[in-house]
């Protein structure tokens, strides 16, 4: 248990202890205390952990909250804790300071702890899939999916840190319905090559992409599959195309410092038969009808179950305007929706993950439902199925809007952006705003060295700490272990207002694990980098009280120590020198 989370225990015991007490004089009435809260007050000046036990009790204790709380404070007790004092501030609020032993401990566990410290066992070791990016591989990789990249990827690192055993996967969609506009596309462009008076497919991919795919497989092959079956030739096409465009999102992701624990194929599926399987299921259950040749799920039927189950009410479900989906077209094809189904019954059933967490863009928000209606359909608990939606990104550069790459003249791809954004960067950047927010990607600020950068901000509160310490090393004070005599000394503001941010990152890795959201972490890192300029700025490290400097030196370890595990957790570098 962390010095932080025992503070909160012992007050918890304190206040209990304390009614107990004013209970025994009578001060209080004979009843149960309710639940109440122990937080971090936002103004410092109300104390280092507030509670409003008076509040929530006074209904319990038929009794004003400003009396609950002087009954409490007459009575409550700090011997052998982390607590100086307790005063009441309001209408009966109970604001606590900290003795100086609690910054001691904290930095004594961080140095205990070292790269480990901040990990929790909150997770339980629960497995959790999250998957995400899983762009369509009959195209280039975009903006959305570098924000997807970076979302998925550092939330895995939180998640990691939490205590959840985490598995990375990319769903490469090689099957279905755009697999056929991807052969239809290529088809027409390699017959044009030829002279041969074909019609672009209208709803087929207009990106140079598929020119050049073209263009380089009638290099190899000349006019070879000009006389064969048009299926043979839209075969060897997508044989030819796909791998390529595979490979280079493989080796995109990887240069994003991205390394998947698998690409799960959609076509697996497809061969092993669990997309019949789901469909079978959900026949079995009576939940697919059959019209005009196609087979379709009953979406309409199960999410209005669902939502009168919830509360809902007939008016506010008919305002949603539920439709049924195919399940499978009049052509025999089963669809990409029933795909989707059989594959997150698989990341559950067949590969027994607890939670599975999906990064999805905010235009997949009306699928969200039926897949979670599906899950339940098919006997698997839609609750631990988490879908993070993403908003869209736009590239600014000189306050004006990129549409286009200076490099290659077309539209920006993810590759385009890894040649001209540092990697950090655009990791730690992609994650300084929520997901569920748009968000204007700065390319002047992402390639700056200096604070306008948040990643060079953090980096070079790191590389500082690494100049400090090498400094003094080398005026002959080394870095050592300090009593607690010596850790104590930390008393003025800026010293205490640091190690109080050290001791929140456990707290801080929790909360983003629990609402899955890393941006929680890049806020946090940066206000400690900010904490640190600010302490250095006020406290010389080196002094003439040798204890006091060895006490400093020892915070400045610590920081780097968290800046350095935040860093890492996010796969992004931690320099020692900028």
């Amino acid at each position: 248990m962390y010095t932080s989370q025992k503070a909160v225990l012992q007050i918890r015991t304190a206040i209990d202890n304390a009614v107990k007490a004013a209970q025994e004089k009578n001060l209080l009435a004979d009843a149960q205390l309710p639940q109440f809260i122990v937080e971090r007050p936002a103004d410092k000046s109300h104390g280092d952990f507030a509670s409003n036990a008076a509040m929530a009790s006074a209904g319990a204790f038929k009794t004003a909250p400003i009396r609950i709380a002087q009954a409490i404070k007459e009575n409550i007790s700090f011997d052998n804790t982390l607590i100086e004092k307790c005063e009441i501030a309001g209408p009966g609020f109970l604001n606590f300071f900290l003795k100086p032993q609690y910054y001691a401990d904290v930095l004594k566990e961080i140095e205990r702890d070292g790269k480990n410290y901040g990990s929790s066992d909150y997770g339980s070791g629960k497995k959790v899939m999250v998957e995400f990016i899983s762009a369509n591989p009959t195209g280039p990789m975009h903006m959305g999916n570098a924000r997807g990249g970076a979302l998925g990827d550092c939330l895995s690192g939180v998640l990691d840190k939490a205590g959840y055993s985490v598995w990375r996967e990319f769903y490469v969609n090689d099957a279905g319905n755009q697999i056929e506009k991807f052969a239809n596309s290529l088809n027409a462009r390699y017959l044009q090559i030829f002279d041969r008076s074909v019609e672009f497919p209208e709803d087929g991919y207009q990106g140079g992409d598929i020119t050049d795919h073209a263009k380089a497989f009638a290099e190899i092959n000349k006019d070879k599959y000009i006389n064969v079956s048009e299926e043979e030739r839209k075969k060897a096409l997508v044989e030819y195309a796909l791998p390529i465009n595979i490979a280079k999102m493989q080796s995109d992701t990887a240069k994003y410092k991205i390394h998947y624990d698998k690409w799960f194929f959609e076509s697996e599926l497809h061969n092993n038969g669990e997309v019949s399987e789901i469909i079978d299921i959900l026949k079995d259950k009576g939940l697919t009808y059959e019209q005009d040749g196609a087979v379709w799920y009953k979406n309409k039927e199960v999410l209005t179950k669902k939502l009168l189950s919830e509360g809902k009410s007939q008016a506010d479900i008919d305002k949603l305007e539920l439709k049924d989906d195919v399940l499978v077209r009049n052509n025999g094809n089963p669809t990409y929706f029933a795909a989707d189904i059989a594959y997150h019954r698989n990341k559950f059933e067949k590969r027994g993950f607890d939670i599975c967490i999906d990064i999805w863009g905010a235009d997949h928000h009306g699928h969200v439902a039926r897949l979670k209606g599906a899950m339940d359909s098919v006997g698997c608990d839609s609750s631990r199925l988490h879908i993070v939606l993403m908003q869209l990104v736009r590239l600014m550069r000189n306050g004006e809007l990129v549409r286009m790459s200076k490099r290659t003249g077309k539209v920006i791809q993810l590759g385009d952006l890894l040649e001209e954004v540092p990697i950090d960067s655009a990791r730690f950047l992609f994650n300084t705003r929520e997901a569920n927010t748009q968000m204007d990607f700065d390319m002047d600020i992402a390639v700056k060295e200096d604070s306008q950068n948040p990643v060079y901000y953090v980096q070079y509160a790191h590389a500082r700490i690494c100049s400090i310490i090498k400094a003094l090393k080398s005026s002959g004070i080394e870095l050592r272990p300090c009593t607690d005599d010596e850790l104590m000394k930390l008393c003025e503001p800026e010293e205490k207002e640091l190690v109080d941010c050290l001791a929140k990152f456990e707290e801080e890795i929790i909360t983003s694990a629990k609402n899955l959201d890393p941006t929680i972490i890049t806020k946090y890192v940066t206000h400690l980098a900010t904490l640190f300029h600010r302490f250095y700025n006020a406290c010389r490290v080196k002094g003439e009280d040798s204890g006091l400097t060895a006490a400093r030196l020892m915070l400045c370890h610590c920081t780097k120590t968290v800046i350095a595990g935040v860093l890492d957790m996010f796969n992004i570098e931690a320099p020692e020198v900028m």
